[in-house]
């Protein structure tokens, strides 16, 4: 998900087709969902971790394949919608050129290039994964305001939780370990400074938001300003992979399982269409997710076998480019598309 912004007036312009009602029930849905998802999915996965670099019980990879595996599939929905379809073919570069590439590259890449090099290139897709993560924050964050009346983030504000993202996957990047990536040298003096900035970062963020007036900056704005400033703490807490990071995979993963599932079940069609739009959405996801999830298992077989790994992570990349698309809201598509759908939020 990329960044919200106010809706211009364009979108409110006379002779434009009526939106729903607006829920506040809804609302509230959304916003508790997200807190709890995100809170506690960076509470419990350091809870359930594994000590060391073992493998993850049961219940911490059955999290994980949700907010994983099943996360990115989801996406594949969207082509599913007649109106996502007809913006589709009018912007075959991004939504089907892009991720066609993507995954013949990686596929490509990952049979030809020896394991070890291949895992330096792995840095790079980690730090454009982890930079999504905030981005998604982001727009949360500014999503939030927005729908309780206290207008778009600040710029200080978008600075800050920029800034703490940029942080916490710099100190990833600079542990490799974390992210079990052998054979990468660490960058140890890069890891403390990553520390110092994401706390510089939290407390800047924390002096913007004070500075709001007090009707601007009530429970609802707070929380998901905060939780997304305080979204990389696990980085710099815990030596163990999955405690570092796990939680941060699971949390972005259900935030969009959240808001994707609102998407489609969303609107003002009949019951029985929006219900089948989320068993749609159900199915796609389990059944992708499986596939991914059996893919990415496969980085330590022959050719072939990288190959199919490659292909999962273009996948994930697929997920990350058709997002930044179908998310942007001062886009006239995502902003019409998602205004009715998500009215409660973006009305």
């Amino acid at each position: 998900m990329s960044p919200v912004g106010p809706i211009p007036a364009t979108a409110r312009r006379e002779g434009a087709p009526p939106r729903p009602a607006a829920r506040p029930g809804m609302r509230r849905f959304w916003l508790v969902g997200t807190l709890l998802l995100t809170l506690g999915s960076l509470v419990c996965a350091p809870l359930l971790a594994p000590a060391g670099n073992d493998s993850p019980g049961r219940a911490l990879g059955g999290l994980l394949f949700l907010g994983s595996s099943v996360h990115v599939a989801t996406t594949a929905w969207f082509y599913t919608v007649p109106e996502v379809r007809r913006h589709i073919a009018g912007h075959r570069g991004r939504y089907v050129t892009a991720p066609v590439a993507l995954l013949a590259g990686t596929a490509a890449l990952a049979a030809i290039v020896p394991e070890q090099p291949f895992t330096l290139l792995l840095l790079a897709y980690f730090g454009w994964q982890f930079f999504h993560f905030q981005k998604q924050n982001l727009g949360l964050a500014a999503l939030a305001s927005a729908a309780y009346g206290c207008g778009p983030l600040r710029r200080g504000e978008r600075l800050a939780i920029t800034a703490a993202g940029v942080a916490g996957t710099a100190g990833l990047l600079s542990h490799p370990a974390l992210l079990q990536l052998a054979d990468v040298p660490r960058l140890g003096l890069v890891f403390p400074v990553a520390a110092g900035a994401y706390a510089l970062a939290l407390g800047y963020g924390s002096v913007q938001l004070m500075r709001r007036p007090p009707r601007d900056r009530g429970p609802a704005v707070a929380g998901v300003y905060l939780s997304s400033l305080l979204f990389f703490l696990p980085v710099f807490l815990f030596h163990s992979p999955y405690a570092a990071v796990a939680g941060l995979t699971v949390a972005h993963g259900y935030q969009y399982l959240l808001i994707v599932g609102l998407v489609a079940g969303g609107g003002s069609g009949p019951r029985a269409v929006r219900l089948v739009a989320l068993a749609v959405l159900l199915n796609i996801g389990l059944i992708l997710g499986l596939a991914l999830n059996l893919s990415s298992h496969l980085h330590t077989g022959g050719p072939a076998a990288r190959a199919v790994y490659g292909a999962y992570l273009g996948a994930v990349m697929a997920h990350f480019v058709v997002d930044a698309g179908l998310w942007r809201l001062r886009d006239e598509f995502p902003r019409s598309f998602l205004g009715r759908r998500l009215p409660y939020l973006l009305g």
